[in-house]
């Protein structure tokens, strides 16, 4: 981000007195003035080399013979809107692509922590990411991955990253600071390479991002908060909300495509009182289909409000909080002289749209169409050739023995998924055996579900089950979007199916396959290390939602089911969840047989 010098400022200080002209002036807005939460009308606000250099009741004498106007005509000035926390990798889009799909709806910075692509490529993967996140014309800041892998020891990824690289990240430009410290079990039990990596990152005096992915608020919980962690996104109660707060943490309330956590938590502020300016919005992951169909920052704003924020409280835990938060509000947050213009014009807050966008002093979007050309990034050759399997897989790859080949029924340990919420259930059901194989003939709501490991061709196939998909039909689901390790992830009540969506996604390069009857009934290409596509963000929709409709068909109900699934390899997050090393009991870190003996 370009700092101001003294030149600058000296520009800025003339323009306001009216001895140069401004680039741009917009006249007679209502100024939502964040920092002082007053709505104030009639306000012109001048522009110059791209941050604002007067706001107030008149900037005529800014104007010159080359002086862009805009008229606002009473509608309201908006700074624009900032994600806290996000993945652009779950949106399957680039940098590039996520921008030219959210610019348009008021989004003018993001917080990103590529944490996918870190667990694919390492730290030249976050490298790549930071290159092309410092070419658009919005802000797009770094965190540097912390956990990868996110839980050592109970998964393999394609890299790793340690203190070493933390270190050397945090020079970079454009590193805001450390993404989300997943490994929460590592902080308050102290080990010394996560408290080593939490140093690093205070020693730059950058923000450590938090991830407290627990029920528990006992003496765990206080031992991660005095860890250092700044903020947390993980809460999905009033309590996690009351808790964090009150332990010094800022609390990122989110709202995606799949994680619904803004209503609950919100109650803090509406309900109990509790100061608003702790409290951020973020969306965390958002699909593809709900930038293009619903919005981004946009959406989450219109639903915080729903909930009975008022619109300044919600629009100041979407722009000025997380400025303040991550440390940039000279520079970004609040419409007021010195910061970069980054402004949304609005006609209602409450149903906040973007009419008109300005992102670093330029008109970048309106009516939600983007008006500028967008930097075209190019990917190296082993961006693209990410997806390495030992050998093509045969059905017999999927089968599930049991130890006591005896047919009747044995007790499984099953997955159980829950709509619209990132944890999950450990279940405990009879499955049939016939012939040492599980079989699931018959069964109610079951499924296969295994992780092929695709980062160094091992072979390794880890077979479970899982519930809670409603699958009724013969079929395969595969995906490389498999957070946070991102190996392959295979569900399905065929095993022959499952091999087929597994190698097809092998020889395309990676993404989402749906599987039916033998046939591929939905498909998205992900050919940037299995996880995202340079294509429109309508295309990837159109293409994404081929898969939502094939799980459809499967006979899924599900709210986002690919999201769903593709964290069921997270081994981070309760209850139950899979790793190319086995079943995982993320409640006690141990590995659980499919099948008790």
């Amino acid at each position: 981000m370009e700092k101001l010098t003294a030149e600058n400022t000296r520009r800025l200080v003339d323009c306001a007195m009216g001895r140069i002209p401004a680039d741009l002036v917009i006249r007679n807005g209502k100024w939502v003035c964040v920092q002082s939460g007053e709505i104030i009308p009639s306000t012109d606000v001048a522009v110059l080399d791209g941050r604002i250099a007067f706001v107030g009741d008149s900037a005529e004498h800014t104007i010159g013979e080359h002086t862009r106007i805009v008229e606002a005509e009473g509608r309201y000035l908006s700074p624009g809107l900032l994600d806290a926390h996000m993945h652009v990798e779950s949106g399957m889009l680039t940098v590039t692509e996520f921008v030219r799909a959210v610019a348009p709806r008021g989004t003018t910075g993001m917080f990103i922590d590529p944490h996918e692509i870190a667990n694919v490529f390492g730290l030249k993967g976050v490298q790549l990411m930071a290159d092309e996140a410092a070419n658009q014309p919005i802000h797009v800041f770094v965190q540097m991955p912390s956990c990868v892998p996110s839980a050592p020891g109970l998964e393999t990824p394609g890299a790793a990253i340690g203190p070493k690289e933390i270190a050397e990240a945090m020079r970079w430009e454009g590193i805001i600071g450390l993404g989300e410290m997943m490994n929460f079990p590592g902080v308050f039990n102290s080990d010394p390479n996560v408290h080593a990596e939490l140093e690093e990152t205070r020693k730059a005096g950058k923000v450590i991002g938090g991830h407290y992915a627990s029920p528990d608020l006992g003496l765990p919980f206080h031992g991660y908060v005095a860890g250092g962690p700044e903020d947390d996104h993980e809460g999905t109660t009033l309590e996690d909300a009351v808790q964090r707060v009150r332990q010094g943490m800022k609390v990122m309330m989110r709202y995606g495509s799949a994680w619904h956590d803004v209503a609950a938590q919100v109650k803090a502020v509406t309900d109990l009182g509790l100061d608003p300016r702790h409290f951020i919005l973020c969306t965390d992951d958002s699909h593809s289909a709900t930038l293009v169909q619903e919005g981004h920052m946009d959406r989450v704003l219109r639903h915080a409000i729903a909930q009975g924020l008022k619109p300044m409280q919600a629009i100041q835990m979407a722009t000025l909080n997380t400025a303040v938060h991550f440390g940039v509000s000279r520079d970004l947050g609040m419409i007021a002289p010195g910061r970069f213009a980054d402004i949304v014009i609005v006609e209602d807050l409450v149903n906040f749209r973007a009419d008109l966008v300005i992102a670093k002093g330029k008109v970048i979007a309106s009516g939600g169409n983007l008006l500028i050309e967008l930097p075209v990034y190019a990917y190296p050759d082993w961006a693209v050739h990410s997806v390495r399997l030992k050998r093509p897989l045969t059905p017999q790859d999927f089968n599930l023995a049991v130890q006591h080949p005896e047919n009747g029924k044995v007790l499984a340990n099953v997955i159980g998924v829950i709509e619209n919420q990132a944890p999950t259930r450990h279940l405990k059901r009879e499955v049939k055996v016939v012939n040492g194989q599980v079989m699931l003939a018959g069964e109610t709501d079951l499924a296969k579900i295994a992780l092929v490991e695709r980062h160094h061709a091992s072979g390794v196939v880890q077979v479970g089950l899982v519930s809670g998909f409603g699958f009724d039909q013969k079929c395969a689901i595969a995906t490389t979007v498999a957070h946070d390790s991102h190996h392959m992830i295979v569900v399905g009540t065929d095993e022959a199916m499952m091999a087929q969506a597994a190698n097809h996604l092998a020889e395309v390069g990676g993404g989402q396959v749906v599987i039916k009857d033998g046939q591929i009934i939905g498909m998205v290409h992900l050919p940037i290390a299995g996880l995202m596509s340079n294509k429109r963000a309508e295309m990837v929709a159109a293409e994404a939602d081929s898969v939502l409709q094939g799980f459809k068909a499967c006979g899924c109900s599900l709210n986002n089911p690919n999201m769903q699934l593709s964290l069921l390899a997270l081994v981070v997050i309760p209850a139950l969840r899979i790793s190319d090393r086995g079943l995982v009991d993320v409640s006690r870190f141990r590995f659980l047989p499919v099948v008790e003996s």
